[in-house]
Parts: structure tokens; C-alpha cells; sequence
């Protein structure tokens, strides 16, 4: 296929722990964006009939429209990437990634005569297993088969963080890709090395726990109960600390300038936390380094801690701070690779979003100040970490540039993980 096709026609999917980011390379910058979950409707119910509701899963923008009753959320609501690896055998969860998948691409399926095919990227996790990758090409070619064969003419899959670097054009770094589920620290030398990759079992699912409790203290038990409104909070209240110790008595000793008043959009609810805003502080600190002796009373009360989990043949790392984290992954590199490693850390996923607003300065930081803090009381110093742009869109960017820059001459290799599967001439 000729440049000027793909031009038009590569399309870009990140399977990300809490957003789908998906769409063809027309859209420039930024791609078209859903929650990654899927809500299975109560099907005996007298409503699913009248309604004229078809599917068995609903998925897409207009997913809060079907919402039944809350207490029916956590049966009927899957979100199949929590932690980046979905279980072979989990119907459930594939079914909403097939949905999700079709979704995305007759969103976006052209009427143009020369239409033969988009060039398709997808990107999962990079210590998802092969079967992952198996079941996704399938998915894939189901899709085309039920368009009539013309939907997709190639697909490949790429590990997130190698798209990090290529959309950066960075091909010897580390990569935190952080998002809802988990937190993948990924050494790539030209491509990634998977026997250095440190998985963590943390990420912005943890700091919605915590910030749960919070609202508990301070009097929003019932609001603390529904994730998308604890979600929204916490991205708008939580601020990383310089030094926590630091924070909470600068944040304690003058209450009326760290108070926090939070109104949800479009409704009547204001959250305050009056004598509790010093909390806020916690909120980023706990997804960076979980360890202050502070959460030890969360634990004790029943909050879970975040644990050790092996899923496949990867094991997820609960409390590991992400300075020791990133020294780890460098370390089970070559010694001579390790300072070229360090010149470029670049952070990217949802959860490096964090805001340091200039009024709380210095005892609040951004995430890149926070890496660098923590490699520095490990001994490790003169690093260089930066935030990609658009962090949220990075792995889609790359996806895309991957898929306009490969010729479509290299055939998918299951020894290599790369290369174009085929599938409609």
C-alpha cells in the first residue's frame, strides 16, 4: 500500500486498565476516547423490553444511560483491563472488549471508494501473555469478517511502552506507564527488554481507594461508594507532596488555604472537607510511595493494602515505590546500558496528570519533581525524567506512527511479536 493510503487509513487502538483510546490517523493529535468497560443490562427486567434495548452489552459514551440500580453496578459493570491482563477463560471481559473494538472502528469506517482496509495498531500491556495477543487478532478478524471483509486489511500489536518511545522517537530509555490498574516500568533498547520490565500492582485504582476513605471521614460515605464520582475527586483535590511529613504540617497549620471545596459539575453536591483537607496530600503520596508509616491506620481499619499478585507468569509488585522500581528494572540491564537507561525516563499514562498549582508551592510537586525525588534518597541522581506529551495519548500517538512508518512487506512473526497479519487482500 502506498504512503498516501495509510496516510488516510492507519488506525490506532490502546487498550488501556481505564480508557479505550482508538481512531485513524486524520485525527491528528488527539483520538476519540471511552471509558473501557462494559455493562451487561438486566435482561428479564420489564423495562430491557419496552425500552427495545438489543444488546446483551452495552459500551460507548452512552453506557450511563443504561445504568440500573447502584447496587447492581458491581455485577453487571466489567471493566476488563484493571490490571492490564484479562484471564483466558473470561467471557465477560472479551465480550466487552470485542463491543469496545466494533465500536471503535464503524465509528469510523469510511465511504471512500479507495477504502479497502485500515492498517489497524492495537497496544496492550507489555507483560500481557501471548494469548492475549491471539485473542485480540481474533476479535480483529471476526470484526472484518462480519463487515464483509473490508474493514480491516492488516492489524498488529505492539506493548505500550515501545509505542511511549516511539512516539517520542527515544529508542533507549524507560518508560512508567501508569494508568487505572497497574504501573509497567519498561527498559527498552530499541525494543523493550521484557526480563527487566517491573510490573507494579498500583496505580490510579489505588489512589480512588484512598480518596474513598477520605470522603468517609469526612462525612460522604454515600458518594465514596460510586468509583466515577470518587474518580472525579481525586483528579481534582489530590496533590503530590515533596515531602509528606512536610505537607501535612504546612497543610494543618494554615487549614483555610489547603481547604478543599469541590462542586460536581452539573449537579447540586459540594464536597468539603474542612478540618480533613490536609488528606489531599495523602492522595498523591500513596501512588508514588505507599510505604509512609500514615497508612498503616487505613490498613488496619480494613483498607486493603496493595499486594504481591502473580498473574501469568508475571509478578505485580504491591509496595515498591517507583523510585526503587525504575533502580530495579535498570539494574537487571547491562551495566554499561544502565546510565544511557537513565538519560531518558519518560513518564506517560493518566496517572502522571497530577497538578502542582503555583499557590501551594513548594510542598506540592508535579510527578516528574516526585520521580526525581526518589531516585535521589536511593543515591541515584543526575537522571533525566520528562513527561510525555499528552500523556493520556502518547501510546495511541505511537501506535499510529508505527503503522504509517511499517511497511506492510513484514508479515506478523510469532518468534518476534511484529510485523503485519493479513487479513483481506
Amino acid at each position: 500500500m502506498s504512503e498516501e493510503y495509510k496516510r488516510k487509513y492507519t488506525f490506532g487502538e490502546d487498550y488501556g486498565t481505564s480508557y479505550y483510546k482508538y481512531g485513524p490517523i486524520t485525527l491528528g493529535e488527539v483520538p476519540e476516547v471511552v471509558e473501557n468497560r462494559g455493562y451487561f443490562p438486566d435482561k428479564s427486567s420489564i423495562m430491557y423490553e419496552l425500552t427495545g434495548v438489543t444488546k446483551d452489552v452495552i459500551v460507548g459514551k452512552d453506557l450511563p444511560l443504561y445504568l440500573e440500580a447502584r447496587e447492581d453496578l458491581s455485577s453487571r459493570l466489567v471493566y476488563p483491563m484493571r490490571n492490564g491482563i484479562i484471564d483466558i477463560n473470561d467471557e465477560r471481559s472479551w465480550r466487552v472488549i470485542y463491543e469496545l473494538t466494533k465500536y471503535g472502528l464503524e465509528q469510523f469506517r469510511p465511504v471512500e471508494r479507495d477504502f479497502k482496509g485500515f492498517y489497524v495498531v492495537a497496544s496492550l500491556s507489555a507483560i500481557a501473555p501471548r494469548y492475549m495477543y491471539e485473542k485480540l487478532f481474533e476479535i480483529h478478524r471476526r470484526i472484518n469478517d462480519e463487515a464483509g471483509g473490508r474493514l480491516i486489511k492488516a492489524m498488529t500489536i505492539i506493548p505500550q511502552p515501545l509505542a511511549v518511545a516511539i512516539a517520542h522517537k527515544v529508542p533507549t530509555c524507560i518508560v512508567l506507564e501508569s494508568g487505572h490498574g497497574n504501573t509497567q516500568i519498561c527498559p527498552i533498547s530499541r525494543y523493550p527488554i521484557r526480563n527487566a520490565i517491573v510490573a507494579l500492582n498500583r496505580g490510579g485504582s489505588d489512589a480512588n481507594v484512598l480518596t474513598s476513605e477520605i470522603l468517609k471521614d469526612a462525612g460522604y460515605g454515600d458518594l465514596a461508594k460510586e468509583e466515577a464520582v470518587v474518580t472525579m475527586v481525586k483528579e481534582n483535590i489530590g496533590l503530590i507532596p515533596r515531602n509528606l511529613d512536610e505537607a501535612m504540617r504546612e497543610a494543618k497549620s494554615d487549614p483555610e488555604k489547603y481547604r478543599v471545596r469541590f462542586k460536581i459539575k452539573n449537579t447540586r453536591i459540594v464536597i468539603d472537607l474542612g478540618a480533613e483537607s490536609w488528606a489531599r496530600f495523602l492522595i498523591g503520596e500513596y501512588v508514588f510511595n505507599p510505604n509512609h508509616e500514615i497508612f498503616s491506620s487505613y490498613f488496619k481499619r480494613g483498607m486493603p493494602r496493595p499486594k504481591d499478585v502473580k498473574i501469568g507468569d508475571v509478578l505485580f509488585r504491591g509496595m515498591l515505590d517507583f523510585g526503587e522500581a525504575i533502580i530495579e528494572a535498570a539494574e537487571r540491564c547491562p551495566v554499561e546500558l544502565q546510565p544511557y537507561l537513565y538519560r531518558h525516563i519518560l513518564l506517560s499514562g493518566g496517572n502522571f496528570q497530577w497538578k502542582a498549582p503555583e499557590e501551594f508551592k513548594p510542598v506540592a510537586v508535579d510527578a516528574v519533581t516526585k520521580i526525581k525525588l526518589l531516585l535521589k534518597e536511593k543515591g541515584v541522581e543526575n537522571v533525566n525524567v520528562e513527561m510525555t506529551d499528552e500523556p493520556k495519548y502518547s501510546v495511541w500517538r505511537g501506535c499510529i506512527v508505527y503503522g504509517y512508518a511499517v511497511p506492510d512487506k513484514y508479515e506478523w512473526s510469532w518468534e518476534r511479536m511484529e510485523g503485519w497479519l493479513k487479513l483481506c487482500e
